[in-house]
C-alpha cells in the first residue's frame, strides 16, 4: 500500500536528518545543526518527517510482545531459541541491565523525539494544503500520546519530553509522576480528536480521529475516570467501527483494512516485513506459511486450557502440533504454536498489518466502564457482543447471575479480553491494572503433557512491584547524578 512504501522510501529520506540522531538518553539530538535547520522547509518534508513517527512503532512493535505477553500467562519462551535478557522477564526476574527493557525504553523515546521534531518545526513550511497542517499536528500528538502510554504503563513516571533538548539538558531532566504522563496524553488526544480528519479521509496505517478518541478513552479507563472513559466511549458510536461477524477474518491479508481495526502498523511482506509472523512458528516451519521459523516462544496451557468448545477464537490463534518421536516406542509430543500472525510471508519479513487497537477493545472497555459506574446490564450486553461473535450465536452469553459480585464481573471480563487480545499485548497490562498481578502469576501452566494429562506448571513469585519494569540502568548512567532515580524492587 502507498503508506508502506512511503514508510520504505522515507529511511533513505530521512537519513540526513534523523538517522544520525543518537538513539540514547531520553531525547536523540540531531548532530548537524544545519540538518535540522534546513529539513523541513516544505509540507512534503513535513510529511514524510511524520510518517518517521510512525517508522518507529513500525520497528519496534513486532518485539513489544517480550515486554508485554512474556511476562504473563500467556506466552512463554522457547527452550529452542535464545533471546538476551527474555528468559529473566519470562520468570519476572528483571533488573535493571535487561536489554529488552532498555531498548524499549530508548526506541520509544526516539519516536517521542521525532513527534517533536515534528511539532517544533511544524511553522515552517508555507505550502500547506487545506487541513493539512492541522492533521500533521493530530498524528504527532497522537503518537506522542500513545509511545507515552506504552511507558507510563511498563515503567510508571517517567521523564517528560516535549521540545527538543540538549544532551545537556536532558541528562538533568527527572522523572514526572504518572500524574503527570497522563495528563500529557490526555492533552495530546483532545488536540488529536479536534485536528485529525474521521478515518475515511486518512490513508489506513495513518491516526484518525476515530483512533485518538478510542485510545483517549482507553487512558481514561486506565486512569479510572470512568465519566470521562464512557464520554469518549460513546463517542466511539459516532465513527463506522463494528465488529466483524468472522474473528478468523481479521488475520488474514487480504482483509487487513476492515471496520474492526480503529489503528494499525502496516507491513510489506519481503521489503518492510515485520518478524511476529515467523517468531512463533515451529522452527522446521509450517505448511503454506513460511518455510522455517524462529519458536522463539510458545503457548501456554494456562492460556489454552480456557478455551471452551465452540469458541471460534482458539483456532484462529493457536494451532495444534504434534512432534513426532525420536523412538517408535515413544509417544508424539504435543507442541502447539501461536499462529495468530501466521499467514504465508517471507521468512521474517511478513507483510501482515498489526493492530493496535480494535473496536472489541472498545467493547470490553465501555463493559467495565458502565459496570464501574453501577449499570451491570448494559456492562453485560457490551461485553456479550464480544462473546457472541466468538461463538457465531448467544447461547455462551454470560447473565447477570454470572456477574453477582464485582470480583465476579472483573474475573469474567479478564477472561474475555485473555481469549479475545491473546498476543495483541493487553493481558500484563490487564494484569497490573488490576491488581491481580500477584494473584494470576505465582504459576504459570506452559507446555501440557498428554502422557500423564498434566501440564508443566512453573512456579513464580510476583510482587506488588513488577507492575512497574526497572529503569534503565544505561539510562540512569548518561543521566547526572541523582537524577534519574529507580523503580521500588530494583
Amino acid at each position: 500500500m502507498k503508506i508502506n512504501q512511503l514508510y520504505s522510501g522515507f529511511l533513505l529520506a530521512l537519513t540526513l536528518a534523523l538517522s544520525s540522531c543518537h538513539d540514547s538518553l531520553l531525547n536523540p539530538t540531531p548532530e548537524s545543526v544545519l540538518t535540522s535547520t534546513n529539513y523541513y522547509k516544505t509540507a512534503k518534508d513535513m510529511d514524510l518527517a511524520v510518517l518517521g513517527i510512525y517508522n518507529r512503532l513500525q520497528s519496534r512493535k513486532p518485539g513489544d510482545y517480550l515486554l508485554m505477553e512474556v511476562p504473563g500467562d500467556n506466552l512463554y519462551m522457547s527452550a529452542n531459541t535464545s533471546v538476551a535478557g527474555a528468559p529473566e522477564i519470562d520468570l519476572l526476574a528483571l533488573n535493571s541491565d535487561n536489554p529488552i527493557v532498555a531498548d524499549f525504553w530508548e526506541n520509544t523515546y526516539n519516536g517521542i523525539f521525532r513527534a517533536n521534531s515534528v511539532l517544533a518545526n511544524i511553522e515552517t513550511p508555507t505550502d500547506y494544503r487545506g487541513t493539512q497542517k492541522d492533521q500533521f499536528i493530530g498524528e504527532a500528538k497522537f503518537m506522542r500520546a500513545l509511545f507515552y502510554f506504552d511507558l507510563v504503563r511498563i515503567f510508571g513516571g517517567v521523564p517528560k519530553v516535549t521540545s527538543l533538548l540538549s544532551i545537556d539538558a536532558a541528562s538533568t531532566l527527572p522523572r514526572a509522576s504518572e500524574e503527570e504522563i497522563y495528563a500529557l496524553i490526555v492533552d495530546d488526544l483532545k488536540d488529536a480528536i479536534a485536528k485529525l480528519p474521521v478515518q475515511s479521509a486518512m490513508a489506513r496505517g495513518r491516526a484518525s480521529k476515530g483512533a485518538a478518541t478510542g485510545l483517549l478513552a482507553k487512558a481514561y479507563v486506565y486512569r479510572k475516570d470512568w465519566a470521562n472513559a464512557k464520554t469518549y466511549l460513546d463517542q466511539m458510536a459516532t465513527f463506522n467501527y463494528s465488529l466483524l461477524p468472522n474473528f478468523a477474518s481479521l488475520w488474514t491479508l487480504e482483509n487487513e483494512d476492515n471496520a474492526e481495526v480503529l489503528f494499525a502498523v502496516k507491513y510489506i511482506d519481503g521489503t518492510n516485513g515485520q518478524n511476529l509472523s515467523t517468531a512463533f512458528i515451529p522452527n522446521a516451519g509450517a505448511i503454506n506459511i513460511v518455510n522455517r521459523g524462529a519458536e522463539v516462544a510458545l503457548p501456554s496451557w494456562s492460556l489454552m486450557k480456557n478455551y471452551v468448545e465452540g469458541d471460534t477464537r482458539y483456532a484462529s490463534t493457536v494451532t495444534q502440533f504434534w512432534v513426532p518421536p525420536t523412538k517408535p516406542t515413544d509417544p508424539p509430543i504435543w507442541y502447539p504454536f501461536v499462529s495468530k500472525y501466521a499467514v504465508k510471508h517471507t521468512f521474517e519479513s511478513s507483510g501482515l498489518d498489526l493492530p493496535v487497537m480494535r473496536y472489541a477493545d472498545v467493547l470490553l472497555l465501555k463493559a467495565e466502564t458502565l459496570y464501574e459506574l453501577n449499570q451491570p446490564e448494559a456492562a453485560l450486553t457490551e461485553l456479550n457482543k464480544v462473546r457472541a461473535r466468538a461463538f457465531g450465536n448467544t447461547t455462551h452469553n454470560y447473565k447477570l447471575t454470572d456477574i453477582a459480585s464485582r470480583d465476579a464481573f472483573v474475573d469474567k471480563l479478564l477472561l474475555e479480553r485473555q481469549l479475545e487480545f491473546a498476543y495483541e499485548n493487553e493481558r500484563w497490562f490487564d494484569l497490573t491494572r488490576t491488581g491481580k498481578l500477584t494473584t494470576v502469576m505465582t504459576k504459570e501452566e506452559r507446555l501440557f503433557n498428554y502422557s500423564t494429562k498434566t501440564p508443566v506448571t512453573v512456579q513464580l513469585n510476583p510482587k506488588a512491584y513488577m507492575k512497574a519494569f526497572p529503569v534503565p540502568q544505561r539510562q540512569i548512567n548518561q543521566s547526572a547524578p541523582g537524577i534519574l532515580t529507580q523503580n521500588e524492587g530494583y
